[in-house]
């Protein structure tokens, strides 16, 4: 797999401001990780996209926004695509390459990697994929941050490609943080902006607070 761009390796981060999740919270992504796990981090793959995974839907090279740990990477990794999973959180990304190592030196043809990356800025990757991943990330950001992260989105997406869409949905009350409706999500993926939401329906997520997931959309999205 090719190395990420000198660009991204030089200053990954450079220009980049808190995003409204961090100010809201008061704390860096990277503090999510630093005492214990992550709300978000269940320690497996989430079942929507390991379900996804053993039907055969991450196809040629696959992009991971917002990684985490690295668990939805390596899974993907381990069916044959080459994946890169990028964050911003530099302990997160420390623990999924910890992980790697582990998996590789059991299955050596893994081919998977984690770099230092601004969601807002995928373009500096200086690649483009066939399928992006984003689990959990699109309902972090508010309504001004969006349309950004769906450019940015677009830059790094092969025409034709596939992006998937896990997040928060307002479909129940027990509804994890910044839930998104439907019509957000279609408002943000439109032709207009270079994508066609080819299915849409609910399912959930899975949280260290949610004993049997928080509601969710998931999306397929493809790239015009």
């Amino acid at each position: 797999m090719p190395e990420p761009s000198k660009t991204l390796a030089d200053d990954p981060l450079r220009g980049r401001r808190p995003t409204s999740h961090e100010r809201m919270a008061g704390l860096a992504w990277d503090a999510s990780y630093q005492d214990g796990p992550a709300p978000w981090d269940i320690g497996h793959p989430q079942p929507a996209i390991a379900r996804l995974a053993s039907a055969g839907g991450f196809a040629g090279t696959v992009l991971d926004a917002g990684c985490g740990t690295g668990e939805h990477a390596l899974l993907i990794a381990s069916l044959g695509s080459p994946v890169l999973g990028v964050d911003v959180a530099q302990t997160a990304l420390a623990m999924a390459r910890e992980k790697a190592a582990r998996r590789k030196a059991q299955d050596p043809v893994i081919e998977v990697e984690f770099a230092l990356a601004d969601a807002l800025h995928l373009e500096r990757l200086g690649r483009t994929f066939q399928t992006v991943l984003d689990c959990g990330l699109f309902h972090t950001f508010d309504s001004d941050e969006r349309s950004a992260y769906v450019a940015s989105l677009a830059s790094v997406t092969e025409h034709d490609g596939t992006l998937y869409v896990l997040c928060f949905s307002d479909g129940a009350p027990d509804t994890g943080p910044h839930p998104i409706r439907q019509e957000e999500l279609r408002a943000a993926f439109n032709p207009a902006s270079g994508w066609h939401i080819a299915a849409l329906s609910p399912d959930r997520i899975h949280t260290r607070f949610h004993a049997h997931g928080a509601p969710a959309w998931f999306a397929t999205v493809k790239r015009l």
